[in-house]
């Protein structure tokens, strides 16, 4: 499902009464225009790419593989039928390439059911998700943050996550990730609306630009 408008504003009014940093940052930034990727498959491949690489760098590598299967949408189907060289020629390692097969392979054969996801609370959502190489618990937050709009994940592993919290309060260094839940703790449970205002302040550092539509990616 989508953010709902009364959910979006139940969750700015709740984090700016909480919390006086993210109710700075929520007027520094602006609205709230996150709006989930319903192509859950697609969304994997976008997390997959994006794993320890640029924001910048992983668009370029996904354009490219969307690129050698136009005019049509990538689908485990017509993946799967490029070959390794063909996968690499669009950038991809050789890593991303064999987790990229096994994805498609586990839609193909049914071990991972899209469909049903979004059904399944959060955890079974990992549980499933994780069973296919590549896939960690990074990729399965970015999944339920970004796909499934899910309203209340906070991926502490992220790197731009946790600058933004060192450097939003004032922390002498990078936060782990007990640090980061507990400085979390007053945004539940509207975590996934104050992780994605962390990753914009990133941008306003940087006096930068960027679609809500590109994160993760």
């Amino acid at each position: 499902m989508s953010f709902t408008p009364e959910q979006i504003q139940a969750a700015l009014k709740h984090l700016k009464r909480s919390d006086p940093v993210m109710r700075k940052l929520i007027r520094d930034v602006g609205p709230f225009t996150l709006r989930p990727n319903r192509n859950h498959f697609r969304m994997l491949i976008r997390s997959i790419i994006s794993q320890q690489i640029s924001t910048k760098v992983a668009r370029s590598i996904r354009l490219r593989v969307e690129s050698l299967v136009k005019p049509k949408t990538p689908t485990a189907k017509n993946l799967v039928k490029l070959s390794d060289e063909t996968l690499r020629s669009a950038g991809l390692s050789p890593q991303k390439t064999r987790y990229l097969r096994d994805l498609c392979e586990h839609v193909l054969d049914d071990r991972l059911r899209l469909r049903r996801l979004g059904n399944l609370p959060d955890e079974e959502v990992i549980t499933e998700l994780i069973q296919v190489k590549g896939i960690g618990l990074w990729t399965a937050q970015m999944f339920l943050m970004f796909s499934l709009g899910r309203l209340d994940i906070l991926p502490h592993d992220d790197l731009g996550i946790r600058s933004a919290i060192r450097h939003l309060y004032d922390l002498d260094e990078l936060p782990g990730k007990e640090t980061c839940h507990q400085i979390a703790e007053p945004w539940r449970p509207y975590a996934t609306v104050a992780s994605w205002y962390c990753w914009r302040s990133g941008d306003l550092e940087k006096n930068e630009q960027i679609s809500a539509a590109e994160y993760p990616v």
